[in-house]
């Protein structure tokens, strides 16, 4: 038998091309054109590989799912485990889908329906194998629920996403920018200067500080200990009391920034009175937001022309 190894290596690359396009349509990532190709190229280099080295580790179930992440990083870039097991989760629906759906095709043309002399629809081969039906029994409920879950997650990630927004944020003359989530939960407002509170979190307010300085912030409100907030941040720094859901009585650690900049359905709006509440951690697993915004800002602040 001839094997044409540059037809099939094209081929594979095409088909690899579109399933990581596929995948990043689902995931709402940005990734560069030559960052696909890449990853494409990357994952169409198996069919060189078992063909020359059949027994090598890549062929084995834990090399291919090693290779998987290789193309998947290549592909998307690095930014969290966990964003990076969702798009690898992800991935794998859209390969077994495309698969499953060739299999089927495959299949269907294999072994075709045909119209007997009695009129009665039938397979021509008659009940098929048993391997066949199991593949079936065992493997539809188990594509069902993988199928249903992702989907279902995927439906509630994309309205999270239609609610980001860009923000820029500056602060002691400083400005960095971010993306915002509107949550309508987040009412929190100073009992006294009556501003409302967004939430940032470490990895973006950090940007402001020097490490040493972000550590003695940290310890500060830890402790509840004011004496403790570094120098130069004491005007900037306000302590805000808030109930949690839970009923108890909490501080916050907040920054009373110089502005607020939300790029609002084609519009901009600019605040100025309101306060940040410090998170000494990330707000989302993904990395997917860094701020979480109050619906009063969007209502009190000036609007400007975008």
């Amino acid at each position: 038998m001839t094997i044409y190894l540059d037809a099939v290596w094209v081929l594979n690359l095409l088909l690899d091309m579109m399933l990581l396009l596929l995948t990043q349509a689902l995931c709402r990532e940005h990734t560069s054109k030559i960052r696909l190709v890449l990853g494409a190229f990357v994952a169409s280099l198996i069919v060189p590989i078992t063909l020359y080295f059949p027994e090598s580790y890549i062929t084995t179930v834990i090399g291919k799912i090693v290779y998987s992440i290789l193309i998947i990083l290549v592909t998307f870039r690095f930014v969290s485990v966990n964003r990076t097991m969702k798009q690898l989760l992800l991935f794998y629906f859209v390969s077994f889908a495309i698969g499953g759906g060739l299999f089927a095709a495959h299949y269907f043309l294999q072994e075709p329906i045909a119209l007997s002399t009695s009129g009665i629809f039938s397979f021509s081969s008659g009940y098929g194998d048993p391997v066949s039906w199991m593949f079936v029994v065992i493997g539809f409920p188990i594509a069902f629920w993988f199928t249903k879950s992702r989907m279902d997650k995927h439906a509630i990630e994309k309205i999270r996403y239609d609610q980001l927004y860009n923000v820029t944020l500056m602060i002691k003359k400083r400005t960095f920018s971010t993306f915002g989530y509107i949550d309508s939960g987040n009412q929190l407002v100073d009992p006294l200067t009556k501003r409302p509170v967004v939430i940032c979190d470490e990895s973006f307010l950090i940007q402001w500080f020097e490490q040493e300085e972000w550590d003695q912030l940290k310890q500060a409100a830890e402790e509840i200990n004011v004496d403790k907030i570094p120098a130069g941040w004491e005007e900037h720094i306000k302590i805000v009391p808030f109930q949690g859901v839970e009923g108890k009585s909490n501080l916050l650690f907040t920054i009373k920034p110089d502005e607020l900049t939300i790029f609002y359905e084609g519009q901009r709006i600019v605040s100025t009175k309101l306060l940040v509440g410090i998170q000494f951690a990330a707000l989302t697993k993904d990395k997917r937001y860094h701020c979480l915004l109050n619906p009063q800002i969007i209502k009190l602040a000036a609007v400007h022309s975008a």
